[in-house]
């Protein structure tokens, strides 16, 4: 009866829009307070335990690199140099606009800061050369996903903490789905540019363009730096974090000269407002795994997998739908939390790798982001517009499918994405 009567108050909080993070924390302190074996301090206990972690410390700090990078105006020089290379071709800006989320994601593992950083930039752009408003947002909300999705990656470092496997070989695992789907939401970009007659620029000169690929350069390096060195061992995740945020500082201030000192105090906190809201809902979403594992929810759904016919496949299958009506209302961090300890003893009796499975689950939830009503990225976008976040959806249908005809092929082919991982880390496997 507790039960219920707790799933229906999260039901209620979700629907008159509540925020997660406190949905979650009163539900768990409501449903812990209810149970005469478990002390109502357990809920404190977790939220702090759930945040005392040396791998979630890169979470603030990727946040705050996306922060200087796109406060030095390096986003703007990568723009420009991208925008060079393919803006003479039919619908150039919608390709640029996928290549530099493709580029911005190996710096700054979030995909909101992608949507605010790039889009702002992108969208109006977009609209002023002659796309409608639907292309301009679904262009722009679709290709940040793929920050979540190309390493580093914040959801993956939190995925790792959770399933208690390699960050860096979780990393390595995203490379190859995330140049898919970038490629498969170009090849939608191909399709409209015809049906809809996309406008393209005039062909940069090439000593122009030169240039400006000579002045981005510190911003193209930037993955190269970060995924050789964790790769190589240099540093671990959290370290290429730190590293990379004083990459950005220093290139902020002494080599584009655009970041001032006296305005660090606004960037810095800033971060700590974005990490916040991931954070706290981690922390509550950890205090709600108390009462989930109390119930102990993963041996019921162990259970009901292993009876289901069709073995890893159809597990598979039920886990990408699973997380896809998830992510229309929560946030990929506490539904990760959540949800992934009770799932994951299933995937390993049915032999799937926890690697493949964070891949999987962290592709779907990433999706999420566009999907309404919760939909940030969406969100993010439709407002730069000012369009409603259903005209968005609908200017973000194609490219969304076009994701989820990737995510189906991932399924299908699960043990290919373990390619470069295997090589690059044979002792884990």
């Amino acid at each position: 009866m507790l039960g219920v009567i707790l799933v229906i108050m999260f039901i209620g909080f979700v629907a008159i829009g509540v925020p997660i993070s406190f949905a979650l924390g009163v539900v768990s302190f409501t449903g812990i307070a209810a149970l005469p074996d478990i002390p109502n301090t357990v809920v404190f206990t977790k939220m702090f335990n759930g945040l005392n972690s040396f791998t979630l410390l890169a979470v603030p700090l990727f946040i705050l690199a996306a922060n200087l990078m796109n406060e030095g105006e390096i986003t703007e020089k990568l723009i420009e140099c991208i925008c060079d290379l393919v803006g003479h071709f039919k619908g150039g800006l919608a390709y640029a606009n996928v290549l530099v989320s493709m580029v911005f994601a190996g710096i700054s593992g979030s995909s909101q800061a992608d949507t605010s950083g790039v889009g702002k930039i992108f969208i109006p752009a977009m609209e002023k050369q002659g796309y409608d408003k639907g292309t301009s947002v679904g262009v722009t909300a679709a290709s940040s996903t793929l920050g979540s999705i190309i390493p580093p990656s914040i959801t993956m470092v939190v995925y790792s903490g959770i399933a208690n496997v390699s960050t860096g070989a979780l990393f390595m695992c995203g490379i190859v789905p995330g140049i898919l789907l970038g490629l498969a939401q170009m090849g939608v970009v191909k399709f409209y540019s015809k049906k809809k007659n996309f406008p393209q620029s005039e062909k940069v000169p090439l000593k122009t363009a030169i240039k400006h690929t000579l002045i981005s350069m510190p911003a193209l390096l930037t993955p190269i730096i970060l995924i050789g060195g964790i790769v190589s061992g240099l540093f671990t995740p959290t370290e290429s974090a730190a590293f990379c945020c004083i990459y950005a500082l220093l290139v902020g201030i002494f080599f584009y000269k655009t970041i001032k000192i006296r305005n660090l105090p606004r960037i810095l906190i800033e971060t700590m407002k974005m990490a916040s809201l991931s954070l706290f809902a981690l922390a509550t979403a950890n205090a709600l795994g108390e009462l989930l594992a109390y119930y102990q929810l993963n041996r019921i759904v162990q259970g009901f997998f292993t009876s289901l016919p069709g073995g890893w496949l159809i597990f598979l299958l039920v886990v990408v739908a699973f997380f896809l009506f998830v992510g229309t209302f929560m946030d990929a961090v506490p539904a990760m939390i959540l949800f992934v300890p009770i799932i994951l003893p299933s995937a390993t009796a049915l032999g799937i790798s926890p690697i493949i499975l964070g891949l999987i689950i962290i592709v779907t939830l990433a999706l999420g982001l566009v999907t309404p009503p919760y939909g940030l990225c969406l969100l993010l976008a439709s407002s730069i517009s000012g369009i409603s976040i259903e005209e968005g959806f609908w200017g973000t249908l194609p490219y969304f499918l076009s994701s989820v005809a990737v995510l189906l092929l991932m399924l299908f082919l699960p043990n290919l994405w373990l390619a470069i991982p295997q090589f690059l880390f044979p002792g884990l496997f």
